[in-house]
């Protein structure tokens, strides 16, 4: 194994890019402007051109560079075809192929972001322990990625780890962004977490002082109260946690994971969040999934770096 590598991580607005050494220590991290006109012609240029300033900067010579990792906002197939990355105004084609052609041969290694970060914790953050992961991110939506044996599963097309888009209720009228009605994110992201503190408001007089925020209520707001005790708060904490601890029971019952990663912003509630998950899991989960770990993910945004440097070196 070579001495350094490259971690990247494409966003629609930057790049985040991290130089490692193999065995996984961090560098330096920077980024830079993702260029999307003209359907993204310029990304992958403007990639290789940081790559090669960095290594003039450092003065690494090409043959200590295992090579690059790359994570993209997209389906990606194991060879390194991206099927679809409407953010970057990209087409399918082989980006792994590509990139290398672009940056003097070196080995490209290509995944989808979420499936990337999950490969990250796997690494170096909150999964580091184990082999076999599930990691699941709690943003404005939810994501997901399925780590086993230490690797990347990607499904058939790519579509592997989709957890926020686990249909968990009939009943639901609005649709998701995905186009379907009744989606886990509907009700575990940040946006989802607000959507059932409005409904609750809406539903029950119960005094409560999620009111005295309005429409600006956040999750953040609601998992705050509900630290602080007020029962309307933790009503809703326990619906959020409902939903997403059967679905976790539902996920372990198919791949029976060592491990549950939680991360993204409404991860950042912290060990109230995890008991509350955690509570739903074991009361569902079939027996012999129930000793799967709950933790925290510990890498941040740093965790697509990681994974994409990961790519190149596990």
């Amino acid at each position: 194994m070579k001495k350094y590598c490259f971690g990247v991580d494409v966003g629609g607005t930057t790049v985040k890019i991290g130089l490692f050494e193999s065995t996984g220590v961090l560098l330096e991290q920077w980024e830079i402007e993702t260029h999307t006109e003209n359907f993204g012609e310029r990304i992958l240029s403007d990639i290789c051109d940081s790559l090669d300033a960095k290594l003039m900067e450092k003065e690494i010579s090409l043959d200590e560079v295992e090579g690059v990792g790359i994570g993209l906002p997209g389906p990606v197939l194991e060879d390194g075809t991206v099927l679809q990355c409407v953010n970057l105004g990209w087409g399918t084609f082989n980006v792994a192929e590509k990139l290398s052609s672009m940056f003097h041969g070196l080995k490209v290694m290509a995944g989808n972001d979420a499936n990337v970060a999950a490969l990250g914790e796997a690494w170096k953050g909150g999964g580091k322990d184990y082999d076999d992961i599930v990691m699941i991110t709690l943003g404005t939506g939810v994501g997901g990625g399925v780590i086993l044996g230490g690797k990347i599963v990607t499904g058939y097309n790519g579509g592997a780890g989709e957890i926020g888009h686990m249909h968990v209720n009939d009943e639901e009228e609005v649709t998701c962004g995905c186009g379907r009605k009744g989606c886990l994110e509907q009700y575990a992201s940040a946006t989802g977490v607000v959507r059932l503190a409005t409904r609750y408001l809406a539903a029950t007089e119960e005094e409560t002082k999620m009111r005295e925020f309005g429409a600006q209520i956040t999750a953040k707001d609601v998992f705050d109260l509900a630290k602080a005790g007020d029962r309307g708060a933790n009503a809703v904490v326990r619906q959020m946690g409902e939903y997403l601890g059967k679905s976790m029971s539902s996920i372990a019952a198919v791949l029976n994971p060592q491990a549950f990663i939680i991360g993204g912003g409404v991860s950042k509630a912290g060990q109230f969040l995890i008991d509350a998950v955690k509570d739903v899991y074991r009361e569902t989960c079939f027996a012999a999934c129930g000793d799967a770990a709950v933790h925290l993910a510990k890498l941040g945004n740093d965790a697509g770096i990681y994974g994409a440097a990961a790519l190149i070196v596990k």
